[in-house]
């Protein structure tokens, strides 16, 4: 493992959703109140600007990909900035906005949503597949750390309100929930918040950890294995790409600080970027 870059210049007030587009060889993240994706190309920053908030991503094709903003989700070209509603997320709640989400390796997209507020389990965890947007998990504060297990039997997601992250069997023909979710890691046990996370190709889970510095690494059973510290402390969201799958992308926030934490941490709300001797999984393609 090398140590942590700064992989992008840029501050974010909340960053992230990043997730790499296994076509273009592409790294995108989000700014949730910004309501702006990011990217870079050649080493050029890449910038679009939206009327929401936005918070997550999966990828139609090389130049289109799905996104979750705060009332919707909604297709976008890269190219054009053409952007069509798939369909409303909550838009009849203004309480609430989109969070963490990925899609599965069905072609569905799961997305999370969470008061504005973060209003004790004013959100909920949805799935769109194939024209259908199914409520899953209704109840839940804070969404978080949706990813799937390499061998397509489980899906994983987080409250962070409650410090807990869910292991859920699926159905392996269509993906969908099968029984209940069953407790997976206890985080309170470790005084640590989990935000969002990812699964390697070996089905370990990569948490990004919310005030601790950190990515932990937990092994297919829920056991600690060990964490990768970052220059910030509002850890958000991790992400696997770069050559061979094996550089893991980091967001980070500034939500909330004060200025003299700011000057501890003027790498803030940068995206990171750390070499591993691991490989992940490429993002799935959503199926409209």
């Amino acid at each position: 493992m090398t140590l942590p870059r700064v992989a992008d210049q840029r501050r974010c007030t909340l960053g992230e959703g990043v997730f790499w587009h296994p076509e273009r060889e592409q790294v995108f993240w989000f700014d949730i109140p910004g309501r702006r994706l990011l990217s870079q190309r050649d080493g050029q920053p890449l910038e679009w600007a939206f009327e929401q908030r936005v918070s997550a991503a999966g990828w139609l094709d090389r130049d289109t990909l799905l996104i979750a903003s705060e009332t919707a989700l909604l297709t976008f070209d890269l190219r054009t900035r053409a952007r069509q509603t798939l369909c409303a997320l909550e838009a009849d709640n203004p309480l609430t906005r989109s969070n963490d989400g990925r899609a599965d390796p069905w072609g569905g997209f799961w997305i999370g949503t969470m008061g504005l507020e973060a209003q004790p389990q004013g959100g909920a965890i949805h799935r769109y597949y194939r024209g259908e947007l199914r409520c899953l998990f209704p109840g839940i504060s804070i969404t978080n750390a949706i990813c799937f297990s390499p061998d397509r039997r489980f899906a994983y997601f987080a409250d962070t309100a409650r410090d807990l992250i869910w292991r859920q069997p699926l159905d392996e023909r269509h993906g969908w929930p099968l029984g209940e979710a069953e407790r997976f890691i206890d985080c309170a046990r470790q005084g640590v918040h989990p935000d969002g996370a990812v699964v390697d190709s070996q089905g370990r889970l990569w948490n990004a950890q919310w005030g601790a510095s950190r990515v932990a690494c937990y092994d297919p059973a829920g056991r600690f294995l060990h964490a990768v510290g970052l220059p910030a402390s509002q850890i958000s969201c991790p992400a696997f790409g770069g050559a061979g799958l094996s550089t893991l992308f980091v967001s980070s926030a500034r939500e909330g600080m004060s200025a003299e934490e700011l000057a501890r941490e003027p790498d803030a709300g940068k995206l990171f970027a750390v070499e591993l001797q691991v490989r992940g999984q490429a993002e799935h393609r959503v199926i409209l």
